[in-house]
């Protein structure tokens, strides 16, 4: 009885060296720990800068995947790509009727093409509503708001092929090569200045 007492005194003794052990050593490496268990925060692009006013939650990776190869619809009902508008900045600007901030921030959008005639500069509003009604009262809507063109996704899909994972409205934006470079979830005003400098800087890069 004597010897296993103390056999398991000592493997006591043990395990409660080796905690100790343990328990420094986790201190001593704390840093390294809660660096490794917390993930590092997405590394910005230099157009962060202009992630000020109504600009303030724009997202703008470093990563610049390319724009999906989705079709979507033009106002005579052909088939149009992303691709089909390579060489310009494109204002990529998903709204539909039954959201009302999206239906307050296009005259931004209609100030911002305003702003930039005959130039390199595409402002692409898809209207997302999902019947023919809501397409008509779209069509309607977007004809007060001239120069903007309709284009239309009746799938109301695009909205999850975006950044902004079907967030409404949702506007992004793409360099001359198609590349996603910033997207923005909500309603901002597209005319700002911020919003201006944004575009500049985008066309003032080379095709």
């Amino acid at each position: 009885m004597k010897g296993s007492k103390a056999a398991g005194i000592a493997i006591a003794g043990a395990l409660a060296v080796g905690m100790i052990v343990g328990a420094g050593l986790l201190y001593a490496n704390r840093d390294a720990f809660f660096k490794a268990a917390t993930p590092e925060p997405a590394a910005k692009s230099e157009l962060a800068r202009f992630a000020t006013g109504s600009l303030t939650r724009l997202e703008t990776l470093k990563a610049t995947p390319m724009a999906p190869d989705y079709v979507f619809k033009t106002r005579d009902g052909a088939d149009v790509t992303f691709a089909q508008f390579r060489g310009k900045v494109v204002v990529v600007n998903l709204w539909a009727m039954w959201c009302a901030p999206c239906r307050t921030e296009m005259p931004t959008l209609a100030r911002l093409d305003e702003a930039y005639p005959d130039s390199e500069l595409m402002v692409l509003p898809i209207n997302v509503d999902a019947t023919p009604d809501g397409l008509a009262d779209a069509r309607s809507f977007i004809d007060v708001h001239e120069p903007l063109p309709l284009y239309s996704d009746m799938k109301f899909q695009l909205p999850f092929e975006l950044p902004g994972e079907g967030k409404m409205p949702q506007t992004v934006l793409l360099d001359r090569k198609g590349r996603i470079r910033a997207s923005f979830s909500g309603e901002a005003d597209w005319a700002s200045p911020e919003a201006r400098a944004l575009i500049d800087a985008l066309l003032a890069e080379p095709a």
